[in-house]
């Protein structure tokens, strides 16, 4: 790419602050595309407007998953069945559930997406669909996905701004892509900067002081964000079935409160790490539809033999929607849906939880790299792109039995665990 067209990341910074929209182009063995971005805090209705006039392509809206997930908002299709080329992370469209008209005006718009961006929106305010397309950045942005989504997203971070931006693809008369050279004349016309995903992700290992040598799946916690995103309450030995353990239990920014459950030394070490979701009916109740509470107690028993490990046990009941939802979507089981079936049928995604609060607590722990205990590959991506480094992907099968079959049928066809054993 000819750097002589390209701004410098800092000039185009100090216009995206002030309002002004750039331009970011990806590689041009990608899609070889750029969009106007623009800060969502500055998405006005004339510069909605501006990009359906002038660019032409979809106005989408680039979001943290955070931001989506505490506005219970699904992805268009499971990750496990996104074919497109580039894995673009489309929600279900969305609209402003009041103070709009048809939805689709720059002003309706413009509308719905400070709706979406508002700090005390919450998910009854959001109407499904709409004429907004969120799109799910990746947690470690452009340092683990070179698109236009997460450079949107990244941008904002950097400028300290809401984590959203507005993004539009910039088309010819004749609805053909731009390329960079009309893309320069464009932003010269219209006094804009220009710059590349690449750049972006340049910009960033250098002000992290990341080494540009290193794999692309770079940290986004780092250990002062860890200690800013959970609290430290209390501490104590706990004897168990299994051995004895250490309990460590911290509280997140929203007031939950997350375990630790450590056997030995594992600051030095690559412990085997289990990252465990809450589960009411299966860890206390021994519930048979699911695998949680076998698999918390073989994990606990796979750690005892090691001598050495940690269990995160996170509250994050019913994979994120909570105990009284995953009883709903029980409900909607009983009448022959699957379990993602049920979530996507009361408006929630396959799977709402995030793993910031899990890495933040292995970071504090004084652990960087694990043998992850799961059949989850989202865990082990998860955890990489917050930096924590997975040395091995560890199976942790219980069997399946007439109770759970379907479930785990449904994980593995449907969500893409990876199991060995026929379940």
């Amino acid at each position: 790419m000819t750097d002589s067209i390209l701004s410098s990341v800092d000039d185009a910074l100090s216009a995206y602050r002030q309002g002004k929209m750039v331009i970011v182009v990806d590689d041009e063995d990608r899609e070889n595309e750029g969009d106007l971005v623009l800060a969502a805090d500055f998405a006005t209705p004339e510069a909605i407007n501006f990009m359906v006039t002038h660019a032409r392509g979809l106005v989408c809206l680039a979001m943290r998953g955070a931001l989506l997930d505490r506005l219970q908002i699904p992805m268009m299709v499971p990750q496990a069945q996104n074919r497109s080329g580039f894995g673009t992370g489309f929600t279900l469209s969305v609209e402003a559930m009041q103070g709009v008209s048809t939805g689709i005006s720059a002003e309706d718009r413009s509308h719905t997406i400070k709706t979406l961006i508002g700090p005390d929106t919450k998910p009854v305010d959001i109407a499904m669909p709409g004429h907004i397309f969120p799109l799910r950045a990746r947690d470690g942005g452009v340092l683990e996905r070179r698109g236009q989504t997460e450079a949107a997203v990244d941008l904002s971070m950097l400028t300290e701004l809401t984590p959203a931006g507005v993004i539009c693809e910039v088309m010819r008369e004749d609805g053909t892509m731009m390329r960079l050279d009309e893309l320069k004349a464009f932003a010269t016309t219209h006094d804009m900067h220009v710059i590349s995903v690449e750049q972006i992700a340049q910009y960033r290992r250098s002000a992290e002081g990341l080494d540009q040598a290193s794999a692309t799946v770079e940290p986004t916690v780092s250990e002062d964000e860890s200690q800013a995103l959970i609290t430290l309450i209390g501490r104590s030995k706990l004897p168990t079935a299994h051995g004895l353990f250490e309990i460590v239990v911290y509280r997140d920014q929203q007031g939950l409160e997350h375990s630790a459950l450590i056997k030995g030394e594992i600051s030095s070490t690559t412990p085997l790490t289990r990252l465990h979701s809450e589960c009411l009916t299966g860890d206390t109740f021994g519930s048979l539809r699911c695998d949680c509470g076998s698999q918390l107690h073989a994990a606990m028993q796979r750690i005892e033999e090691a001598g050495e490990g940690v269990i995160l046990y996170l509250r994050q009941e019913g994979r994120g929607i909570g105990l009284g939802n995953k009883i709903r979507a029980y409900e909607l089981q009983d009448q022959g849906l699957d379990t993602v079936d049920a979530n996507h049928q009361l408006g929630f995604p396959t799977d709402a939880r995030t793993y910031d609060v899990a890495a933040a607590m292995l970071l504090e722990l004084g652990v960087d790299q694990v043998r992850l205990l799961t059949n989850n590959p989202e865990k082990h991506r998860a955890l990489e792109s917050l930096g924590i480094k997975v040395t091995e992907r560890v199976a942790l099968e219980v069997g399946a039995h007439a109770h759970n079959e379907g479930y785990l049928k449904t994980k593995a066809d449907r969500m893409g665990h990876q199991f060995t054993q026929g379940s």
